[in-house]
């Protein structure tokens, strides 16, 4: 599913215009990702949580020369799917 079509389910089952559901959803993205910014977590109880999580410096391969390269450390956002989320997706 695509930004679009969120922004389009958003303005079906609130009834507002594409407009104002774009804007919205822009504005949740933006919170989440200042917030994960800034080292916090952000938790939807029941869907899932945001976090950020620090990657080590480590030792890599270049699949294409098998050449030795040096990988720096990194952080990166991470999603952990709630329950309810885990639920609804089981078949």
């Amino acid at each position: 599913m695509k930004k679009s079509e969120v922004v389009d389910a958003i303005a079906a089952k609130t009834g507002l215009s594409k407009k104002d559901s774009e804007a919205a959803l822009q504005a949740l993205l933006d919170t989440i990702t200042g917030s994960l910014q800034k080292g916090k977590d952000v938790v939807f109880t029941g869907f899932g949580s945001f976090s950020v999580s620090k990657r080590a410096a480590r030792d890599g391969v270049n699949p294409a020369t098998g050449e030795k390269i040096k990988i720096k450390a990194t952080t990166v956002p991470k999603f952990k799917a709630g329950k309810s989320l885990k639920d609804a997706v089981k078949k």
